[in-house]
């Protein structure tokens, strides 16, 4: 009976490892599946130039080298690009966390008419795609004489429906009446909201941090219909020219997108956690 026994208990240690290891190899493949076009780029980042059409070396460089990334920022200013892309992904992630905390304060703990409204309006402007306003924005910010600069690259965008959003869902459970004490306390609204509310939704600023830097960040078809400058262009225009400067430069073009990712993959990983709290916070309400 005791060997009896210990035969099952063998038997379901075994199918548990065999469960385990399968698992295991399960999310390593869908990983590999995942991860390829990343390891790809960065294997053809670091193959030279003369091995890019080598039968022999299509997928691992048989001499790796890294100077694939040194001449990309020498046949373009991309650091001035990578710098240009930081100042308007920073400025948009502050700008749109500020609108939206206050815009959320005043639909959350003030009364004023229109309200519902207003709000149902903001929401709706998350249905109409960006293309389809591109070309009203453009003729707006030329009227105002901004085309081809950096503040044309902000100004559009330092309004976020989606993160006003995620701020009212964050605060549809605070209570009211910490407000009213607080005024009775004689604090006004602005301190209220950056001293009281901004601490309490941390993971809603997180996961609005991410998605505004790496929205800002990625802009494309904008930078590229109102900059015309060198001096004013964003990392992703830049990326897209140097197949223009040099047309064996299909490596160095992979190595300036390694490069470009590598920001926004820092940033995503230094804020996944708090992206994740963020976007399920509003999900389950008890």
């Amino acid at each position: 009976m005791q060997a009896s026994a210990n035969s099952i208990e063998k038997k379901y240690i075994r199918r548990r490892r065999l469960g385990r290891f399968a698992l295991v190899s399960l999310n390593i493949i869908a990983w590999l599946f995942i991860m390829f076009p990343l390891i790809y780029a960065l294997l053809m980042a670091i193959k030279p130039s003369s091995e890019l059409y080598d039968p022999n070396s299509i997928l691992f460089p048989q001499n790796p080298t890294l100077m694939n990334f040194i001449e990309v920022f020498e046949l373009a200013p991309i650091g001035r690009y990578i710098f240009n892309s930081l100042i308007v992904a920073s400025s948009i992630t502050l700008l749109q966390i500020t609108t939206s905390v206050l815009a959320a304060f005043a639909f959350r703990f003030l009364n004023f008419k229109g309200k519902g409204v207003i709000y149902g309006l903001i929401l709706s402007t998350m249905m109409i795609p960006g293309e389809a306003v591109i070309i009203s924005q453009f003729l707006m910010v030329s009227g105002w004489g901004l085309t081809d600069s950096i503040m044309v690259l902000i100004i559009p965008f330092i309004v976020s429906a989606f993160n006003i959003f995620l701020c009212v869902q964050a605060l549809e459970n605070f209570p009211y009446e910490i407000y009213e004490s607080a005024k009775i306390d004689g604090c006004s609204d602005f301190r209220f909201a950056f001293m009281m509310v901004l601490p309490l939704i941390k993971p809603t600023i997180g996961a609005m941090a991410v998605q505004s830097f790496l929205a800002g960040w990625n802009m494309y078809m904008w930078p590229l219909l109102v900059t015309n400058d060198d001096s004013n262009r964003t990392v992703q225009i830049g990326i897209s020219m140097l197949n223009s400067v040099d047309s064996q430069s299909l490596v160095l073009m992979v190595a300036g997108v390694v490069i470009c990712m590598l920001p926004s993959l820092a940033i995503f990983i230094v804020g996944q956690r708090n992206m994740i709290k963020g976007l399920t916070s509003g999900a389950v309400k008890g």
